[in-house]
């Protein structure tokens, strides 16, 4: 097994730049594992695909605005901190562009913003340095954050976002993300709707997303490649109703790679049908080979050449199935990435 495995070549203008309206009218690729066929359809034919008893798991995280700016107190010069998970209170770990030489005690001051007709500063302080350029900071006032931040777009994204809730799920609920689990971005209101009065049971998990995101794999060995942890929460309920499911043989249908990662997780700790709730770090990194014991089908949308995620679309549904449906999705014009069309592997 080589990255070069999960290479492909994707024409630029493949790549969507702006959300289509309404969201569930996106383009749906149907990839079926057992006969290998592909059916081409409109994202809200999903429901003639899940059945009564069918669990749809999704991941409830939301996207904080987390891209903040300010100048180097010593230089004034400009920096870009990327916000990417909260280690207590008023510390962060983040990544900062124009930002090498800030060592250990250096100081940020960030963008002022305006509350209550005054102008309030906020500092912030590198106070430690991690892995792969990761920097903890600790910032003056932590409560600012939100006010002072934008949401980040992927860089593949050049196009401004004019309306900031279509880079959120309609159901993301818990802060903590630095980028949208894309697969839900499909669903609207009505059409969740239409999906349980049908029978379907919606779980909500919550899997923050983090660096992983942003470090496609280097190495040509993919086992080699270092995986971040992400920090995710399953309830109570959650795990008693999948317990459930598994024990009465429904499918689980997980909505993005993040809600397989956390259930795949869980499956490492538990047997499937005695599942706990679970409140920690996720570090499963799923490549071919992986026996998935808690997944059986997968929304999903089209993934980045030689990157981790590509690699858990192909140990789910094979190696051949993936690439000829890739192959097919370019040639039938299909927008790849976060706000591309979907696919459902069933």
């Amino acid at each position: 097994m080589k990255t070069s495995d999960f290479d492909y070549t994707l024409p630029q203008e493949l790549i969507a730049q702006t959300p289509v309206e309404p969201r569930d009218s996106s383009r749906l690729m149907v990839v079926n594992r057992a006969d290998g066929s592909i059916e081409h359809r409109r994202f809200y034919d999903i429901i003639e695909y899940l059945r009564a008893g069918d669990v749809l798991v999704c991941n409830e995280s939301l996207v904080i605005p987390a891209r903040i700016y300010g100048r180097k107190a010593d230089s004034g010069g400009r920096v870009e901190i990327l916000l990417l998970h909260r280690l207590e209170e008023g510390i962060w770990e983040a990544l900062v562009r124009r930002g090498k030489r800030l060592r250990i005690g250096s100081r940020v001051a960030l963008d002022d913003v305006v509350k209550e007709n005054a102008s309030t500063h906020v500092t912030a302080e590198v106070v430690g340095q991690g892995e792969g350029g990761i920097k903890v900071i600790r910032f003056s006032d932590e409560t600012l954050l939100s006010e002072m931040g934008e949401v980040p777009l992927p860089p593949y994204i050049s196009t401004p976002l004019s309306r900031h809730e279509r880079y959120q799920t309609v159901y993301a609920r818990v802060a903590g993300s630095v980028a949208a689990p894309t697969a839900g971005l499909h669903f609207t209101p009505e059409l969740l709707d239409r999906l349980e009065k049908k029978g379907v049971r919606l779980l909500f998990v919550c899997l923050h997303i983090g660096l992983d995101t942003f470090s496609p794999v280097r190495e040509e060995d993919p086992r080699e490649h270092h995986i971040h942890r992400e920090y995710g929460m399953v309830s109570e309920e959650a795990a008693n109703e999948l317990a459930e499911a598994k024990e009465q043989g429904r499918r689980v249908i997980c909505v993005g790679t993040t809600t397989v990662r956390i259930l795949e997780q869980l499956a490492e700790l538990y047997p499937p049908e005695q599942i706990q709730p679970f409140d920690d770090w996720v570090s499963l990194y799923i490549l071919p080979g992986h026996r998935f014991r808690m997944v059986d089908a997968l929304v999903t949308n089209f993934h980045l050449p030689r990157s981790t995620l590509l690699m858990l679309v192909t140990a789910f549904a094979g190696e051949k199935l993936i690439n000829d449906a890739y192959r097919e999705a370019i040639d039938s014009g299909y927008r790849f990435y976060s706000f591309g069309d979907a696919m459902l592997i069933i």
